[in-house]
């Protein structure tokens, strides 16, 4: 017998087509203390893509992870976005938010003032 045929019984994981929406989380919540987890969002560009962004917060906030990463465009392209959804998460979820700075194309001035404004926020990573 193959390989691949000794194998053929064992259970996938289940495959979506592209387009079709994600199932729920599949993750029981919280998980073992020795389990440490963080996840990376992008700000959303559309209403729709922020209701999900939030949606997907709210769903993955159980599993406790020790921070939320928000990234940043390449260039500062989505520098507003980025911020706003970093205070949001910061006031509106009990998550620790980690904020991507970009400093290509930024004066030290500008760099300073959006780590302060950070700062002043609460957010410390």
């Amino acid at each position: 017998m193959s390989k691949r045929a000794a194998n053929s019984s064992r259970k996938r994981a289940p495959t979506r087509r592209p387009g079709s929406a994600p199932s729920r989380l599949a993750v029981s919540a919280p998980l073992p203390k020795n389990v440490k987890v963080s996840f990376e969002f992008f700000p959303p560009k559309t209403e729709k893509a922020n209701q999900t962004l939030w949606e997907c917060i709210q769903r993955l906030a159980p599993l406790k992870p020790a921070y939320v990463s928000v990234t940043y465009g390449a260039g500062g392209s989505t520098r507003e976005r980025t911020h706003a959804t970093v205070y949001r998460i910061r006031c509106e979820t009990d998550l620790e938010p980690a904020a991507h700075l970009t400093c290509v194309g930024a004066s030290r001035a500008e760099i300073d003032d959006v780590a302060r404004d950070y700062w002043d926020a609460g957010v410390r990573h």
